[in-house]
């Protein structure tokens, strides 16, 4: 088999060898599989996703619950500051409202495997912090506008 990384494989080498890439990703737990013509996608033992799974629903409760308390409500703000230090340029009332949506998000990627919706979350919060860092953007975004301006361009 070709590898690039002990814990990666061609999509090739597991039509070839399916056998040996199973045994690798039970070993490893998992293996990345590339594609040259599509998204890599993760070959994964059961029992490490079954584990994953649990991991991220413990973490998303505990989280639930810090939220529901002022002490706890505290810490998790403060943390986020650590984890995400774009979060200063968020207002006090910001910075609570990104608090409740990412762990609203983290319960339902683990309740609901609803996975995208907590990048969207960060996303958009990295996005306003963004903004509200460029004091001359953040006054533009701020005026007041009227009329249709047109189709808008998305760029990746």
């Amino acid at each position: 088999m070709t590898t690039t990384a002990p814990d990666t494989v061609t999509f090739s080498d597991l039509s070839r060898n399916p056998r040996a890439v199973a045994e690798r990703a039970a070993r490893l737990g998992r293996v990345r599989v590339t594609h040259r013509d599509a998204p890599d996608f993760y070959l994964t033992a059961a029992d490490r996703e079954e584990l994953r799974e649990e991991n991220l629903s413990t973490a998303a409760r505990l989280f639930t619950a810090l939220m529901k308390q002022d002490a706890g409500a505290h810490v998790v703000h403060h943390a986020l500051a650590d984890v995400f230090p774009w979060v200063r340029h968020l207002g006090e009332r910001e910075l609570e409202d990104f608090a409740r949506e990412l762990v609203a998000a983290l319960s339902d990627a683990a309740e609901l495997e609803a996975d995208a919706n907590v990048h969207e979350v960060l996303a958009g919060w990295r996005a306003t912090a963004r903004i509200k860092a460029d004091k001359s953007e953040y006054a533009k975004a701020l005026l007041e506008t009227s009329g249709n301006f047109g189709p808008v361009e998305v760029s990746a």
